[in-house]
C-alpha cells in the first residue's frame, strides 16, 4: 500500500477545498470498498479526507412527502429507520441483503453509491482493465465471466455494478445531490453512471472535486408495497448474480404502477423501463408480467457463461410481482 496523509475535514466547504488542492486525495466514509481497493494497488491516493464527522448523517422527510438522506447515514441506520422501512421498504431489503452487519455500521449511503466493481481483473493489478489502464483490454470478455453484464456492455468492458442501494434507489428515481468549489449541485441517480461505451474508467457523471451530500427519494406510494430480490451463489455475505428491485399498485385487477430496475446485469443499476411500459394498463397476471421481463431482457446479450442470467431474471420478475400483487389483494 502505498503511504498516505489522513486529514479531517472541518465542514463540507472545508472538505472539497481540500480536495480541491490535492486532487490525488480521496474522500473517507467507511472504507468498507476504498480501503480495501488501497491495499490491492487499485486505489493509490496521497490523501485520505475523513468526512464522517460532517453534518449529513441524517434521514428527514421533505416538504412534498419524500425522504432526504445524508451521505454519511450509515448502511445500518439506513435500513433500521422506520420512515424508509414504511415508505420504501424495498430500499430497507436491499441495504441489509448487502453485505454482512459489521459492514452495515461502518459503510456509508455515500461511498455505497461510488463503490467499484468486484471483477477479479479489474482488482488484480497484474491483469490488464480498461477501468484501471484505459486501452489495455478487457480480458473478461474471453475469460471469467459468468457473473458479468448481459445488459448495456461493450467490448471494452463486461464489469457490473456491485451495489444493491442503487438498485432500490435508481427504481424510485433517487436524486443525488453535492457540493463543489462553485456550489451545490444534483443530478438524477439515472443519469449519475455512465453507459459504459468506449470509456469504461468513467463511471459517473460526478463532477471532478466534488463531494456527495446526500439522496433525496420523491414522494412515490407506488413504493410502499416493493420488494428486493437478491440472488447470489451462497446465502450470505455475497454479491448479487441477479437482483431485482419492484413496485407495483395493482387496482381492479390491471396495473395502474410499476417501478423495477435490474442489478447485476450492468455495469450500473439498470431500470427496466421497457418493462414498466408493458406492465402500466395491462391485466396484472403471470403473463404480464413475463411478456414485461422479455420486452425488457431482448435488449440482452449475454456471453458464452452468463446466459442463465436471462432465465434467472425473467423468473425474478414473474415470481416478485406475483408476490406483490397477492399482497396488494389481501
Amino acid at each position: 500500500m502505498r503511504e498516505f496523509d489522513y486529514q479531517r475535514a472541518p465542514d463540507v466547504a472545508g472538505a472539497v477545498a481540500l480536495l480541491g488542492a490535492d486532487p490525488d486525495s480521496r474522500f473517507l466514509g467507511g472504507g468498507t470498498n476504498l480501503v480495501d481497493l488501497m491495499k490491492t494497488g487499485v486505489e493509490r491516493p496521497a490523501r485520505l479526507i475523513d468526512i464522517r464527522e460532517l453534518p449529513l448523517d441524517d434521514v428527514e422527510s421533505t416538504p412534498d412527502g419524500g425522504l432526504r438522506i445524508g451521505a454519511t447515514v450509515t448502511n445500518g441506520d439506513l435500513a433500521a429507520h422506520p420512515e424508509v422501512r414504511r415508505r420504501y421498504p424495498a430500499l430497507a431489503q436491499a441495504v441489509l441483503a448487502g453485505a454482512s452487519g459489521q459492514l452495515h455500521n461502518m459503510a456509508t449511503v455515500g461511498g455505497n453509491l461510488l463503490q467499484r466493481t468486484r471483477c477479479g481483473y479489474f482488482t488484480d493489478v497484474s491483469q490488464p482493465c480498461n477501468k484501471r489502464v484505459p486501452g489495455s483490454g478487457c480480458p473478461a470478455v474471453r475469460g471469467e465471466h459468468h457473473n458479468h453484464a448481459i445488459l448495456g456492455a461493450s467490448d471494452h468492458c463486461v464489469a457490473v455494478h456491485p451495489s444493491d442501494m442503487a438498485v432500490a434507489l435508481t427504481a424510485f428515481d433517487a436524486v443525488l445531490h453535492f457540493e463543489t468549489a462553485d456550489g451545490p449541485g444534483e443530478l438524477p441517480l439515472a443519469d449519475f453512471y455512465l453507459p459504459v461505451g468506449d470509456s469504461p474508467h468513467r463511471e459517473t457523471a460526478l463532477l471532478p472535486g466534488a463531494l456527495i451530500t446526500g439522496v433525496t427519494l420523491p414522494p412515490a406510494p407506488v413504493a410502499a408495497l416493493s420488494r428486493y430480490r437478491k440472488v447470489r451463489e451462497r446465502a450470505s455475505y455475497a454479491f448479487a448474480i441477479g437482483s431485482l428491485a419492484a413496485a407495483l399498485d395493482v387496482r381492479d385487477g390491471v396495473v395502474r404502477d410499476a417501478r423495477l430496475a435490474f442489478g447485476a446485469v450492468a455495469s450500473r443499476p439498470w431500470r427496466a423501463s421497457a418493462a414498466e411500459r408493458i406492465l402500466i394498463g395491462a391485466a396484472a397476471g403471470p403473463e404480464t408480467y413475463a411478456a414485461a421481463a422479455d420486452a425488457e431482457l431482448a435488449a440482452a446479450r449475454p456471453l458464452p457463461h452468463n446466459g442463465y442470467k436471462v432465465d434467472l431474471l425473467r423468473n425474478l420478475v414473474v415470481a416478485v410481482l406475483s408476490e406483490l400483487a397477492e399482497e396488494a389483494a389481501r
